[in-house]
């Protein structure tokens, strides 16, 4: 039976549930079993809803929560890339790295919501990937692939079936590129994912067309065809369905998500954009023609009557289920019946006469409520079922023992128990016991050894886990199998990772010098000793010593380091070259970086990539006497960059600003977002001021408006940043740029700048730029998005006192940070400014 109760009773009930107090620290919600009621609730309805996004943390959190957790509804979220173009918060990881953590906390963050993730980018290396900020839809298809990217949507679609599906995003011009591209490939799914013609091959491979009953977008009031409040108290959870979305965003730390929200009213509004019933003014509900459980599902069927009758009959039976929360011994008793019953029925189904296309949807529900049965059974029954891996760092050839471990906690007996480990394939698995029943109150512990072949696949951070349990058992003589994932993140790795320090080099050809270090740190990932030789390649006409190196270790997790001196030739050439680590390790060559990704929230997790020192030589000059502090935020790694150089960099970290006198600094330098990380800046920032005022240069890279940023106080001059910032910045990293002042020393001294140097940029020009300023402050670059109103902003100075204040909108770090030389040459250059 359809659960109105969005309606005036929902509207009462709200009220009520308002005025119920919520436990500050959350012990309200540990009174009742949370993990019974949420494998309990889905039972309720038959109905499957997908959210579609471009990044990790675009779901709406409050929305699923209320549908998954609130409603019974299945629920998951599809995301277009990783996230990978973002800034971090929490850690100096960017690209690919912080992709990995993105892509973890949005999986952290869907547990909380009981949503399913899905990506279309596969791996670290994909093509749709988050390459920053984007204006149009044709940027971003030209980047992803718009083949690629739409094959593996409508791949997903049909493989998920939902009824509903509603892009987060409108494609309008003040979204980005990524959100409207999602919306524009939504909607031309609702049709395609449904037409046999459309990638045809996925159909030879088993999947079936799928229609989407109905296409939502988000609205407001006025434009909504339907409307409902999510805003109610779940005593379950002891919080409303929006703080409960807020908690699972809050597992988006790198991106800062997540606050904390009173109880209060929060109305949805969606507009029914496309549907297979038509499209109404007004719905009472979003479910309005869709079938809620399988007793509406029956009206489909009426053609055979026994089936009818059954499907109303298993409805029944799941909402006596729900009934009996939470008593969860009762619960247990008759999950086993419903189980077989819903067997039966499928068996009715794929035996009957209907419809290819009705049989294939009914079977397809049936098995969805097969599983969530079959999950109920697991947490009703008490079982607890730990995966451990000894060794959960592997390599080629290598082994671990793994220990399954099965505590029955209920009441029943599990008898015809039957443990397996799922590999890969060529994978070898042997098992040392079995346990054949699990009494009420015991623990049985098999034991397995794991084999990795030599030709083994090294670790994907987007696939799936290499090592899984799976357990099988008979409760009143219905069987249920169930897979565990190990608490270990289990990795194929390279017997030994190598890593170069420094993994990216600067050669000043206005001053090469004689010769170079270059450490290559290598790490024993084999369990036992290992015996290696390395060596570094060089580009031709340099020259390395020594040419090798033995290297041996005595365990696992050993790391020796090895440094080789380079000489470049005399007449080093512009231009980009590596430098290439290798270990031969067992007659093969191992050059493989490995990445340890580790935070709380997330766990452990591992980047791979090719070992090298990327290298860039270009002319760059710039005075070793000036003394530079830096106030680092956390978000750039520009000052170590600038180091490596041999720029006389001091990093003024927590505390220093407020005791250092700061005019024996020539410059400081503020890292991006300073204002967000920095609380002892926010503290000593008129210190900063007082210092230009008395003749010093302050360099301050750009900042976000909420960043403790104030318009009128922060700067020595009113300096507004642009809002909304979507607004304000300059994506294409190939822009034309007009230097406003050529002549000025800012574009002479020390390196005379020219075009050449605005060339070869990464990801954007600039991002929230000043929209505002005061007249003290001097433009000297513009620059704009094709067919779009220019930004002066870009670089602002302004004399104040006797110093100098720069402020830049300028994306430095992603610059310096890839060896761009243009990046390096201007910002030495407004390092280097000294008022004339």
């Amino acid at each position: 039976m359809r659960k109105k109760w969005f309606s005036c009773l929902a509207s009462f009930l709200l009220l009520v549930s308002l005025m119920v107090p919520i436990q500050a620290n959350g012990k309200e919600k540990d009174q009742k079993p949370v993990e019974l009621w949420g494998a309990l609730k889905p039972l309720d309805t038959i109905v499957s809803f997908m959210n579609t996004g471009a990044h990790p943390d675009d779901e709406r959190s409050d929305m699923l929560a209320y549908l998954s957790r609130g409603r019974g509804v299945r629920t998951a979220s599809l995301l277009a890339n990783r996230g990978e173009g973002g800034q971090n918060e929490i850690g100096n990881e960017l690209g690919n790295a912080l992709g990995i953590i993105r892509s973890r906390e949005l999986m952290e963050a869907a547990k909380i919501t009981s949503v399913q993730v899905f990506h279309l980018s596969q791996n670290p290396d994909d093509e749709i990937y988050d390459f920053g900020f984007s204006k149009s839809v044709e940027e971003t298809l030209s980047k992803w692939g718009e083949d690629v990217a739409y094959e593996r949507l409508i791949r997903i679609i049909r493989t998920y079936r939902p009824d509903i599906i509603m892009p987060s995003f409108l494609n309008v011009n003040t979204e980005h590129g990524h959100h409207r591209t999602v919306n524009v490939l939504t909607l031309r799914a609702f049709k395609d994912a449904a037409d046999p013609k459309v990638f045809p091959e996925q159909l030879k491979e088993g999947l079936s067309p799928w229609q989407i009953k109905k296409l939502y977008l988000p609205a407001s009031d006025s434009s909504a065809t339907t409307s409902f409040e999510i805003g109610m108290y779940d005593d379950i959870y002891g919080m409303t369905y929006p703080q409960l979305g807020e908690e699972s965003r809050f597992l988006h730390k790198s991106q800062g998500m997540g606050k904390k929200i009173p109880a209060e009213p929060r109305t949805i509004h969606l507009n029914l954009a496309k549907s297979v019933t038509g499209i109404p003014v007004k719905e009472s509900s979003m479910f309005d023609s869709i079938p809620y459980d399988f007793k509406e599902y029956a009206a489909n069927v009426s053609n055979e009557p026994k089936i009818s009758t059954e499907l109303k009959k298993l409805q029944n039976e799941l909402e006596q289920l729900i009934s009996l929360y939470p008593n969860d011994d009762k619960i247990a008793d008759l999950t086993y019946d419903v189980l077989q019953h819903e067997r039966q029925v499928a068996k009715m189904v794929k035996a009957s006469n209907m419809d290819k296309t009705t049989k294939e949807d009914l079977l397809f529900r049936l098995s969805i409520k097969e599983q969530q049965l079959t999950k109920l059974s697991e947490v009703a029954s008490k079982v607890k079922v730990e995966t451990d891996v000894e060794n959960p760092t592997l390599v080629r050839n290598g082994s671990t023992k793994v220990k399954v471990a099965i505590s029955n906690n209920g009441k029943k007996a599990l008898q015809h128990v039957n443990v397996n480990l799922s590999v890969p394939e060529q994978w070898k698995v042997t098992r040392k016991d079995q346990a054949k029943t699990v009494k009420p109150g015991e623990r049985a512990v098999i034991h397995f050894t794991v084999h990795v072949p030599k030709n083994a696949s090294y670790y994907q951070p987007y696939d799936p886990p290499v090592i899984h349990s799976k357990v099988t058992y008979d409760v009143k003589r219905t069987k249920t199998t169930h897979q565990f994932e190990p608490k270990q993140t289990v990795t194929v790795l390279p017997e030994v990772s190598l890593q170069s320090d420094p993994e990216s080099l600067v050669v000043n050809t206005a001053d090469v010098k004689e010769k170079m270090e270059v450490s290559v740190k290598a790490k024993n990932y084999q369990k036992g000793p290992l015996h290696s030789v390395l060596s570094l390649k060089v580009p031709r006409n340099w020259k390395v010593t020594p040419s090798a190196v033995p290297v041996s270790f005595t365990k696992q997790n050993e790391e020796k380091t090895v440094t080789f001196t380079v000489k470049p030739p005399k007449d080093v050439k512009e231009g980009n070259f590596t430098f290439d680590p290798f270990a031969v390790v067992h007659q093969r060559m191992v050059n493989t970086a490995v990445q340890v990704i580790h935070y709380d929230h997330i766990g452990t997790f591992y980047y791979l990539y090719d070992a090298k020192t990327k290298g860039v030589s270009f002319p760059l000059a710039f005075n070793k006497n000036l003394k530079i502090g830096y106030v680092e935020s956390g978000f750039d790694n520009v000052a170590d960059e600038l180091r490596r150089v041999g720029m006389n960099i001091a990093s003024l970290t927590e505390g220093q600003l407020e005791t250092t006198d700061l005019s024996q600094f020539d410059t400081i330098v503020l890292g991006i977002r300073a204002y967000l990380s920095r609380e002892d800046l926010l503290a000593n920032n008129q210190k900063l001021l007082d210092y230009v005022k008395n003749g010093g240069h302050l360099v301050v890279q750009y900042n976000k408006p909420e960043d403790h940023w104030d318009a009128d106080s922060t700067a020595p001059y009113k300096l507004v940043i642009g809002s909304p910032s979507i607004q304000w910045r300059v994506t294409d990293e190939q822009a034309n740029v007009t230097v406003l002042k050529p002549e000025h020393a800012l574009f002479n001294t020390p390196n005379k700048i020219t075009d050449k140097d605005w060339d070869n940029w990464i990801q954007e020009r600039g991002l929230y730029y000043p929209s505002e300023w005061s007249d003290q402050f001097e433009p000297l670059v513009r620059m704009a998005d094709p067919n779009e109103k220019p930004f002066d902003g870009g670089i602002l100075l302004a004399h104040y006192g006797k110093g100098t204040y720069i402020y830049s909108s300028l994306v430095w770090y992603r610059q310096i940070q890839n060896q761009v030389p243009g990046g390096y040459r201007l910002f030495t250059n407004l390092m280097d400014y000294n008022g004339e």
